[in-house]
Formats: C-alpha cells, sequence, structure tokens
C-alpha cells in the first residue's frame, strides 16, 4: 500500500497548524493535562481538615464535579476516560464523607459503595488495606497516602487499632544526611520525601511508639523534619506542582494539630490557586517543558522538508530553554545545577528524560551559540552523573534502586543516548571521553534491557488495557527514535538490538493499521504515531536487513494511514491515558497526539518521499 502524497501533505500541514495554534503568547506551549478525580478528591479534602468553612465553595464545586464525573457503574477512573479502579474511587468516596449535608451525595455515595462491595465483597479495615496493599506491593509511596485518608475520613474505622493495621512511614529518617537514603531501602520513592515526613507524623500523632527511647527520639525530630518539610517546599507552596502529594501533607499536617504551620498555608493557597473552572483539579500543574522540548523536536526533526520556525521563534525558544534550566543544587533531591524539570514553575525537579529532551532542543534550535553550548556542557554533565551502576539512566536520583520509579529504565536510558550522541562531537578532549564511555555502558544496559521478544518498556507510561498496564510499543518505539540520534559509530553496533526492536513493533501492529500499547490494543493516535517515527528512523539511519526493508516499509505505509483517517486528515485529536505519574496514576495530556502525530509525520516525510519518486 502507497500513502496518497497529497493526503499525507494536507494532514501534515493541518497537524502543524493544531500544535501552532495552542502556543502561548510567550511563544512556548504549555499543554493541558487532564482534570483528575483522584486529585480532585484529595484536595477538597485536605482544605476540609483545614477549614471546611472558610474553603467551603472549593469543596462544594469539587464535590459537585466529583459526582458529575462518576462512572456509570459507580466508580472514578484516574482521568474522565478511564475505567474505574480501586484506590481513586477509595479516595472519592474518602472526600464525599466531609460534606456536613450528605443527603446533597447520597446517590453518589451510594453508588460508590456498591463499586466498592463488588471490587471488595466487604468494606472493612483488613480488607481495603490488604486490597491496596496488594496494588502497590512494597512501595508505600501511595498505599500508605491513600490508607491514611481513608483513615481520617473515617472510611475504614476509627481509632489506634485502624492506625496500627497501616503499613508505617519512618518519618524521622528523613533528618539523616540524603547521602545515605540510597542505603536505608526507604518504603518510599525518592520524590516522596514530603509525604514521608508529613503522613509519618499523622501516624505518629495516632499511634506512638511502646518503647519509651523510641518514642522520646521520633518526637524529639518531628520538629526537626518538619522544617526540612519546609525546605523542601517550593514559593508556590506545591510540593512537585502535584495537587495529591500536597493535598496529603496538608490532611497529615492538620490533623496533628499544625492547621496553621506554614507549610500548609502555602500548600492551601497552591490548591486554591491550581483549581480549576469546573472545580476540578489536574495531577499537575502543567508539564510547559516537556511539551515545549517535545513540540521543538517534532518541528525540527530528521525530515528537513519545511521550516515552520522562524529565526525569532527559535531565539525566543532558546531563550526560554535557557532560563529553564537549573543553577543551583536542588534542595529537593540534592542532585547538581546543570538538570532541566518538566516545568517552568517552582515546583519542578530536574529530571532525566527533560534533561535530555531539552538538549536534544537545544541542539536543533543553536548549537553553535556559545551560551546554548554551556548549557550543553552542563546538561550533559548532569546525565552522566546521574548514570547507575548498570549503565542505565534513572529519573531523579542516582542509586536509588529498590522501587521501580527509581531504577534505571530503557526509555529514560535511550533518551539520554539520543542528547548525548548529538552533542558528543561537539565537545573536546576529556568531556568527549566521558560522554563517549557513558554512552557505552548505556547501550549496554539497553542490550540487557531488551525483552526476550525484542520490546522495551518505558517508566512513566503504560496503558490500561495491555498485560500489567505496561507499553511496550511506547518503550520500544522511543528507544528506536533516540538510538537513531546517535553518531553512525555507534549505530553499527546496535544494529541487531534495533532490528529485534522493529521485527516486534510490525508484528504487534493491528490489523487497522496503528498500534495500541500490546499486540490486540485499539489504536491510538500516540502510540500509532510513535512506531511510525521509531520504525521511519530506523529505516532512514540504516539499511535493513534485506528481508525486512519491504516489511517496516508496509508496516510504515499501515500507520500513516491510519493516522491520516484516525485524525481526520490532521484536523481532529483525542488523547488516550497513557501517561503514568505519581506511583500508576494514569493521565492524558492534550498535546500528546498532535505532537506525537507531527513527529511521526516529520519523520516519514523522507520516506514518503522516496516512495513517489519511485513510483
Amino acid at each position: 500500500m502507497k500513502v496518497d502524497r497529497q493526503d499525507f501533505l494536507d494532514t501534515r500541514a493541518n497537524l502543524i497548524d493544531q500544535l501552532l495554534t495552542f502556543r502561548n503568547e510567550q511563544g512556548y506551549w504549555e499543554g493541558r493535562l487532564s482534570s483528575s478525580a483522584l486529585s480532585t478528591a484529595t484536595a477538597v479534602f485536605a482544605l476540609a481538615m483545614v477549614d471546611a468553612e472558610t474553603h467551603e465553595a472549593f469543596i462544594r464545586r469539587g464535590l459537585d464535579w466529583l459526582r458529575d464525573h462518576q462512572n456509570p457503574d459507580g466508580g472514578w477512573g484516574d482521568t474522565t476516560i478511564s475505567r474505574s479502579n480501586l484506590s481513586t474511587t477509595l479516595l472519592c468516596w474518602s472526600a464525599l464523607a466531609v460534606e456536613e449535608h450528605p443527603h446533597y451525595y447520597a446517590r453518589t455515595v451510594e453508588q460508590a459503595e456498591l463499586w466498592l462491595r463488588k471490587r471488595l465483597d466487604r468494606i472493612e479495615t483488613e480488607m481495603v488495606i490488604a486490597e491496596i496493599e496488594k496494588v502497590y506491593g512494597s512501595d508505600r509511596t501511595f498505599a500508605t497516602p491513600i490508607l491514611t485518608m481513608c483513615a481520617l475520613a473515617g472510611r475504614i474505622g476509627r481509632g489506634d487499632d485502624v492506625w496500627r493495621k497501616i503499613a508505617s512511614l519512618p518519618f524521622e529518617l528523613a533528618a539523616l544526611p540524603r547521602r545515605m537514603f540510597r542505603r536505608l531501602g526507604l518504603g518510599v520513592v525518592s520524590y516522596a520525601l514530603p509525604a514521608l515526613i508529613a503522613i509519618g507524623q499523622v501516624q505518629y500523632h495516632y499511634c506512638k511508639p511502646r518503647n519509651p527511647i523510641t518514642r522520646w527520639i521520633r518526637g524529639v525530630l518531628r520538629k526537626r523534619t518538619l522544617r526540612i518539610l519546609t525546605h523542601l517546599q517550593p514559593d508556590n507552596g506545591g510540593f512537585l506542582e502535584a495537587a495529591p502529594l500536597t493535598s496529603f501533607v496538608i490532611m497529615s499536617l492538620a490533623e496533628c494539630g499544625d492547621a496553621e504551620h506554614p507549610a500548609v498555608r502555602k500548600g492551601v493557597e497552591f490548591l486554591r490557586q491550581s483549581m480549576r473552572e469546573d472545580g476540578s483539579w489536574p495531577i499537575d500543574t502543567n508539564l510547559a517543558t516537556w511539551v515545549t522540548t517535545l513540540t521543538v523536536n517534532a518541528l525540527t526533526s530528521v525530515s528537513n522538508t519545511q521550516d515552520v520556525l522562524t529565526t525569532e521563534d527559535r531565539r525566543l525558544l532558546c531563550d526560554w530553554l535557557l532560563d529553564q534550566q537549573h543553577v543551583r543544587e536542588h534542595p529537593y533531591t540534592g542532585t547538581a545545577p546543570g538538570g532541566w524539570a518538566w516545568t517552568d514553575l517552582p515546583g519542578g525537579v530536574p529530571d532525566a528524560d527533560d534533561t535530555a529532551g531539552a538538549l536534544v532542543a537545544l541542539y536543533r534550535l543553536g548549537k553553535d551559540d556559545e551560551q546554548v553550548r554551556q548549557a550543553a556542557r552542563a546538561g550533559t554533565r548532569w546525565l552522566v552523573n546521574l548514570q547507575n551502576r548498570d549503565g542505565g539512566i534513572p529519573t531523579f536520583c542516582r542509586g536509588w534502586g529498590r522501587l521501580p520509579f527509581d531504577q534505571s529504565c530503557a526509555d529514560l536510558t535511550a533518551h539520554a543516548l539520543a542528547a548525548w550522541g548529538l552533542w558528543l562531537n561537539e565537545f573536546a578532549g576529556r568531556a568527549q571521553k566521558r560522554i563517549g564511555r557513558a554512552m557505552e555502558r548505556a547501550i549496554d544496559f539497553l542490550q540487557r534491557a531488551q525483552r526476550e521478544d525484542g520490546s522495551w518498556l518505558p517508566l512513566w507510561f503504560g496503558n490500561e488495557n495491555t498485560d500489567r498496564r505496561g507499553n511496550p510499543v511506547y518503550g520500544t518505539g522511543r528507544v528506536l527514535s533516540h538510538l537513531c540520534c546517535m553518531p553512525q559509530e555507534f549505530i553499527k553496533p546496535c544494529r541487531a538490538m534495533l532490528m529485534r526492536g522493529a521485527e516486534w513493533l510490525i508484528s504487534v501492529q493491528n490489523a487497522d493499521g496503528g498500534w495500541g500499547g500490546a499486540k490486540g490494543v485499539v489504536s491510538s493516535i500516540e502510540e500509532t504515531s510513535l512506531a511510525v517515527d521509531g520504525l521511519a528512523r530506523v529505516i532512514g539511519r540504516m539499511e535493513a536487513d534485506g528481508g525486512m526493508a519491504p516489511e517496516i516499509e508496509q508496516a510504515i505505509d499501515g500507520g500513516i494511514a491510519w493516522l491520516i483517517q484516525a485524525t481526520q486528515a490532521g484536523t481532529e485529536s483525542y488523547p488516550a491515558a497513557i501517561g503514568l505519574y505519581f506511583a500508576r496514576l494514569w493521565y492524558y495530556e492534550r498535546l500528546y497526539p498532535i505532537v506525537f502525530a507531527v513527529t511521526a509525520m516529520e519523520t516519514a516525510a523522507a520516506f514518503i518521499a522516496e516512495q513517489q519518486e519511485s513510483v
């Protein structure tokens, strides 16, 4: 099958027009995250715990939103297009307990309890705790906060007995030097220290240790860890810009009698400022840096057949990205200067994916500018220093490897390789050699991380409809795309790995020409675009094995044809909830389907042109 050239060009132009429409007045992209029932429930409950009367208007609007967005089965999902799940339904049910006039939401509560009884058989303390712990395993990052809010709401009983059944968080360990954290085997991930401190304290408030020495030590360290919590809090009050994390801190401290604590006051102001017009809260304020670098990298892709960014556009974007680089050690993670966060807002924390994305974008926007080169030196060094002993790249902190969201992962490692690969030959001497060694170690990690079937799994993306909710299509597409950004001398040793990944992508393409998160999963714009992008880059950077080239070309054709139809020739888009945040919390982003589709179209443009020439 050959894609009609005019259909392709029209779709591509329309998608680019859509993407440019979403650019803000300052010249970059903020995006818009999905509203979240979980965020709304936790925010409403936190405000009620501090002062229900003062915040009555916010609470009522939030509860109304929850009522209006309850799924037909009585539960709630993480987004308005997600299936009901236990965690979110428990939190929404708990939030409804704050209403002084329960008859307003009697039907909503009744339906929620019917759903919970079907899922749990019995709504009782031990069963709720056991089922939540089953969902999250040894990771207490989200399990303990969920159970804490249920206990505060009285939904799973009251009294010391309930609190003793919830796995405790050792808040006093936050007082230890940061360098010791990786050796402690904490039950929470690196980005959850505020929850460790605040929720650990409410547990201590209700269940003080029977051992007098332990009780005294924890009592002494309570004020010290509160000071640490205050130090971690950004100026706008939102921990990680996240309503759930900020809400868990607020409700816990308020229950301990600290409703007037500065951290609570700042957190409350953050919640009030981040409520949306419809009464909901998103999981995070925005992903401005992330979606901007994705967009820049889409619009400056490998085809170079058209340049929609003017010289002035490029200058503004370059300056804006340079301003987002963190130039001081970050108080939250203790990481050195040089990285980028997902947002330009105060609650952002430097991470590997956003640092790599910014480095790629800056290379394409202005690699010859000396200020850009200085930023790139610091950014590439930051990524090298983040590399784990296994050669892989984690999200925030080197050496935190016990829990999944702190481990090395394939898509982040490949993204770092793309950034290093682009900048490698721009540096010389010791810096170049160090990056080269880091790249070799990262490639070794990816070879080990590639699954037996040829796919890779990502970390911060998934699909609710796949086995174990992973998204190997996202992971494999991104790894293939990123690896193809490296210099040719690094690509050659990866030939077999790339071919196996491409072969796997072809094997899971749906009959309609698109891709879902895995074989047989309904096709989405995002996943189809990423698969097409990965395959087109592979065929563009290396000669495919003789028997595979026609298969890759046919798969790309099918994917492009599906995208043309699914987007109504680039005039429509609909997001899929494939994003993961804060320990398995699903989200979608308005810009993802558009920016990923533009990426696919730009990468495939040269491929389509070659097809037309051969006709």
